[in-house]
């Protein structure tokens, strides 16, 4: 991982430990997935992943790559992200923690929590009041608004956002 930041090293260096901890067997396909995963913020979906790797390994499907990503959100490496309309996306950031996502583009970024929060036990009695059984595994926000990128990109007097004629 060249230029990768020592956050998304010690990322990637865990998850091959813990890859091979859990009997997956390390083919250059997972290799290849969990170092981009391990390396990008922005949660990427299986297709932008396929997109990503696709070049450097032309022989290897999208499916491949989606049944890897499940793979390691199975052993516990990543979690599959439902954060807004469209495919899921993928993190490979375990630590508790919440998610900025843009409106306009689909950017996530990962939050600091920035308070220890609401214990699970204190949420759960209110969960479990709405809906009765339900077992409690997470709690975790979802800050909505517009990106930096796309707050600068405003419209202008009848021109989309790409500057061509509406």
């Amino acid at each position: 991982m060249p230029n990768a930041c020592p956050e998304a090293e010690a990322r990637f260096a865990e998850m091959l430990a813990r890859v091979r901890a859990s009997g997956l067997k390390l083919t250059p396909q997972r290799l290849a997935i969990a170092r981009e995963l391990a390396g990008d913020p922005a949660h990427p979906t299986a297709q932008e992943f396929f997109e990503r790797l696709h070049p450097a390994m032309p022989t290897m499907s999208f499916a491949t790559v989606y049944n890897t990503l499940d793979a390691l959100a199975a052993a516990g490496l990543c979690v599959s992200l439902s954060l807004s309309p469209g495919a899921a996306r993928f993190d490979a950031n375990m630590a508790p923690h919440n998610h900025a996502v843009c409106d306009r583009c689909g950017l996530v970024r990962d939050v600091p929590s920035c308070t220890n929060g609401e214990p699970l036990a204190e949420i759960a009695p209110c969960v479990n009041a709405a809906a009765p059984g339900f077992s409690l595994r997470a709690v975790e926000r979802i800050y909505r608004g517009v990106c930096a990128s796309c707050a600068a990109d405003v419209p202008t007097s009848g021109r989309s956002r790409a500057g061509k004629p509406r």
